[in-house]
């Protein structure tokens, strides 16, 4: 609520206490105001005694029924000391003063004022009692309405700052919107950030309010350095515009608040508010700005420190992706020289031996049968290597799509284990090609794994396009296996490299198994970076193992396009 909306609502309040309430305000002022110097210099005493300083002393003097008095008595309206009050009150709470110790000081004036009422008996009514009594209900209303104001105002600060920590998106943003924040807080009428370069004596001003002024670089002196390593309010002038980091600024403005960012009690930048006119701060204000510094910097560390991250992730996502490229193409690479070289010579072998087999008198039946056996098992030697051929580079992958490479991959499943295996697959799937290498190869290491591990009898997979992912689903009703574990072993290639794969092309991974051995209490097993619901299914309620694998199908094939 705005503060002229309190003032209004405190002065309702006032003019419904009485209807004689603004005449009898009247006659207390013109009642006290010849009493209000020699009160208000035994007030000054008392505060002193107390500690309070000069800041403190004249904010609580302006807030006293002598305050009061002084300013009806002179002409002014009680919506004028109602604000006065309402802007002491935020001056107090600025100054550390809590809303008690202020109460407690108007009482100790009360008191003062009580003590020489009673040497006056011409003023000592019950209707300037009751006078004063409703007044301090209002500037006691007007007090905590100020105190609240301010807090209001620091908290809302902060949970800006924690706000624009969470949601920005880089270090400069981030910096850009806590200055924002900071320049409306303090009502400043300029504001910037400086954070060295990385040189020794340069520093960059990396965000400024208002907004629109250029970044720029500026020479640092070594001594104004350390001087900037503290805390300062100064006004502007000759001697002190060396502390202004951009001495342009130094001629514009007549006051300086400089906080600075350290880290381990070196100075590692600093934030400068400008006004136009002398303005000291408080001690709230100072340290809401300590805080909020210390808050900064530590943002700014961790964007620092995300975006590299963030750069190294990039880098070793390239790598990765380069290193998929280059793992194909030695395939590739391995694949024709098998079949130009080591089957080729095998074929010229196997029509050797039925030559020399051909050859040979009817009287050398062992030998006939040797080369019998010999061709034989280069025939199957052939064999292997086309297998082999094909599942390091299948070439229906490349002529006829995924659909039809994971249809021979389940058909060449099912020749060589009894599973029984359930297919399903959309009608279309319209991938990139490479995107596609990446999807089989995901599939040929699932089954790999299924065929040395599972003893599984039935083995599904699931294959969909929604909502722009491509979900991937295989389980099997296997021996299942403790998947934290699995995880945790270095040997464990086999699921590492499904993990690496998918998080190449930036899709999500789930795994849930449940061994044979392991009873109904044991739960589901470790869900992979993300987990998704498998209620009633194999991996969770029955022994078996399931892979889920969501895969985004747009940032995918711009992904690898533009990076294999």
């Amino acid at each position: 609520m705005a503060v002229e909306a309190h003032i209004g609502v405190l002065a309702d309040a006032a003019a419904s206490l009485s209807p004689q309430f603004e005449l009898d305000l009247r006659r207390m002022a013109a009642a006290i105001a010849p009493l209000v110097e020699i009160l208000e210099a035994r007030f000054v005493r008392v505060l002193n005694q107390a500690g309070h300083d000069k800041q403190r002393k004249a904010a609580l003097c302006a807030i006293t029924a002598g305050g009061a008095a002084r300013m009806i008595h002179g002409g002014r309206q009680l919506d004028d000391f109602l604000e006065e009050v309402q802007y002491r009150g935020r001056r107090l709470a600025k100054l550390g003063l809590a809303p008690a110790d202020v109460v407690f000081a108007l009482g100790q004036y009360d008191e003062l004022l009580n003590a020489e009422l009673r040497k006056r008996k011409d003023l000592a009514d019950d209707t300037l009692a009751r006078t004063r009594s409703q007044l301090h209900f209002l500037v006691v209303v007007a007090l905590n309405t100020a105190f609240y104001q301010v807090r209001e105002a620091e908290s809302r600060a902060f949970y800006e700052l924690f706000r624009v920590e969470v949601e920005s998106t880089s270090l400069n943003q981030m910096l850009a919107r806590f200055i924002e924040i900071l320049s409306v807080f303090t009502n400043s009428n300029a504001s910037r950030v400086y954070l060295p370069d990385g040189h020794s004596k340069r520093w960059v001003n990396v965000a400024v309010q208002p907004e629109g002024e250029p970044a720029g670089e500026l020479e640092v002196a070594p001594l104004t350095k350390r001087m900037l390593a503290k805390p300062r309010c100064f006004q502007i002038d000759e001697g002190t515009a060396p502390l202004c980091v951009d001495a342009v600024w130094a001629s514009q403005f007549q006051t300086c608040w400089s906080i600075p960012f350290k880290s381990e009690g070196a100075l590692r930048g600093v934030m400068q508010f400008f006004f136009a006119k002398h303005y000291d701060w408080l001690p709230r204000e100072l340290d809401l700005l300590l805080a909020a510094a210390e808050r900064c910097w530590l943002a700014a560390e961790k964007a620092r420190l995300l975006e590299d991250l963030s750069l190294r992730e990039e880098q070793v996502r390239r790598l990765a992706s380069h290193m998929v490229e280059v793992e194909e193409s030695e395939r590739r690479r391995i694949s024709r020289e098998l079949h130009d070289e080591a089957g080729q010579s095998l074929l010229c072998v196997r029509l050797q031996l039925e030559l020399i087999e051909h050859e040979l008198p009817d009287s050398a039946k062992t030998v006939r049968q040797r080369l019998t056996e010999a061709r034989d098992l280069t025939e199957h030697t052939i064999l292997e290597i086309r297998r082999l051929i094909a599942a390091l580079s299948p070439a229906i992958l490349e002529q006829m799509g995924l659909a039809a490479a994971l249809r021979q991959l389940v058909g060449r499943f099912r020749r060589l284990h009894p599973a029984e295996v359930q297919l399903h697959l959309p009608r279309v799937i319209d991938l990139p090609k490479k995107v596609e290498i990446i999807v089989y190869r995901l599939v040929q290491e699932i089954f790999n794994n299924i065929a040395k591990y599972s003893l599984a009898s039935g083995v599904n997979l699931w294959m969909e396009s929604v909502d722009g992912y491509l979900k991937l689903h295989v389980e099997d009703d296997g021996v299942g296996f403790d998947v934290r574990e699995a995880f945790s072993r270095r040997e464990c290639y086999g699921l590492s490299g499904i993990r690496e794969r998918v998080a190449l092309l930036g899709g999500a991974l789930a795994v849930s198994s449940k061994p044979r051995a392991a009873s109904q209490s044991d739960g589901p097993g470790l869900h992979v970076e993300e987990d998704l619901s498998f209620a009633g299914r194999i991996g969770i309620d029955r022994p078996g193992t399931a892979i889920s694998i969501e895969l985004p199908i747009n940032t995918t094939a711009a992904q690898v396009d533009g990076e294999m």
